[in-house]
């Protein structure tokens, strides 16, 4: 039994690998399991990446490697909380668990961690952008992937200056970025327009279209016998001792040898139905998508003053990004979606394109070190997390595949897996 079968309860089996969750990393480890030599189901409950791997900007970026946390991230924070369109956004509100969060995220704001985590994720990244390409290109996924680069933009030289210490911090993971002036950056990008005044540039990122790659991926998934379950509510667990014996769910259980967590934001819910506490919040972020303009943009661009990103495909064209600390707050933020327009319009030569194909928005997996969550569980022994991605679950998709089916089959992994254990948080 293979490929999609909405109607259909669980049987009596005992399932191999039981992934949780339908999107980019879910996808990813079931690919990489199944090259294994691994049996994989996959339980989603509505359709395959349809949350924050959908409507993301579709950069593949190891120049993120310094995380969310960095200097000065406080003081900028406060000075956002009651702007409605800020970059960064906690929305003022009782909740225990995201102040607990925040004053965590708080500790790591300064140099020396800032430093320490660009260092601990710089490799995750690398790989990953190297196993990107090899299986964009060995499983001839459709997705619009080009080694593109990304170029980093600033309006605001005071900005651009302050900027002038990133180049060695990713130098020092290994990763190349090159400082570059106004005339450069319009040369390189020729829609970009006269205000702006140097841009860092990144030569080993690359971009796709992140729904045609979950799409593509989950082809190939199908085809190599994984099968997936979509519209499928996980309602709880049957336990037994100090193992999952089963997960249940509105259209019955499913017995499992192994579980795999790969829920993105969602994870903490379910897991507390084991007791577990992932030290995780809800990211919003935004996007919106239009048919391409006459003047897109030819490399993916980040508006550094704005927080905004643009992304062109032959097939379309994206404005994103922005930080919002809402909980699970399902409105359509009308500002923020404003703001990514307005941000757009300060730096582009034609910021919008003729037609609004969608307005989006996704929860990111966020935790406090910006570091994701891979490994098992000391409480579990069947269970492996594979969430917590933040803002780079597409980028740090295929690294995170490969790294769970190298825990799963024992001997060396390619990174360091104890950087991402569970372990770090006492699970």
């Amino acid at each position: 039994m293979q490929g999609n079968h909405p109607d259909m309860a669980s049987d009596s089996r005992k399932h191999d690998v039981l992934i949780l969750g339908g999107g980019i990393i879910g996808l990813a480890c079931a690919y990489y399991l199944l090259k294994s030599g691994r049996g994989v189901t996959i339980l989603e409950q509505n359709t395959l990446a349809s949350g924050s791997s959908h409507g993301n900007c579709g950069t593949i970026t190891p120049s993120h490697a310094p995380p969310l946390s960095q200097p000065g991230m406080i003081a900028k924070a406060l000075k956002w909380t009651l702007a409605a369109d800020a970059p960064f956004r906690v929305a003022p509100r009782l909740d225990f668990e995201l102040f607990g969060w925040m004053l965590q995220f708080a500790r790591r704001c300064n140099q020396s961690d800032y430093h320490r985590l660009a260092l601990a994720k710089g490799p995750l990244l690398l790989r990953s952008r190297k196993l990107l390409g090899e299986l964009v290109r060995a499983e001839n996924l459709q997705c619009e992937f080009e080694e593109s680069g990304t170029l980093y933009v600033h309006r605001d030289e005071a900005a651009f200056d302050a900027a002038s210490g990133l180049p060695q911090t990713l130098a020092d993971c290994g990763i190349v970025m090159q400082r570059i002036d106004a005339k450069r950056c319009r040369a390189m990008e020729p829609a970009l327009n006269d205000s702006i005044v140097g841009g860092y540039w990144n030569p080993y990122d690359a971009r796709l279209r992140p729904d045609r790659y979950a799409a593509e991926l989950a082809r190939v998934v199908k085809a190599l016998g994984g099968e997936v379950h979509e519209s499928t509510t996980i309602t709880g667990f049957r336990n037994a001792a100090d193992r999952i014996d089963a997960v249940l769910t509105d259209r019955g259980e499913f017995a499992a040898d192994e579980v795999v967590f790969a829920l993105g934001a969602w994870s903490p819910w379910l897991a507390r139905q084991l007791g577990l506490r992932l030290p995780i919040q809800p990211g919003k972020g935004y996007s919106i998508t239009y048919t391409r303009p006459a003047c897109a943009p030819r490399i993916p661009l980040t508006l550094r003053e704005r927080s905004v990103c643009v992304t062109s495909w032959d097939s379309g064209y994206r404005l994103g990004s922005t930080m919002e600390f809402a909980g699970y707050d399902t409105r359509l933020n009308r500002a923020r979606l404003d703001a990514l327009r307005r941000g757009a319009a300060e730096y582009l030569v034609e910021p919008e394109g003729p037609v609004v194909v969608e307005e989006w928005y996704g929860w990111r997996p966020m935790t406090y070190d910006d570091l994701p969550i891979i490994g098992r569980t000391s409480q579990w022994r069947n269970l492996m997390l594979a969430t917590g991605h933040s803002m780079l679950g597409v980028t740090m998709s295929a690294a995170t595949g490969e790294l769970v089916a190298q825990l799963y089959a024992g001997g060396d992994t390619a990174l360091d897996a104890a950087t991402f254990s569970p372990a770090r948080f006492g699970l």
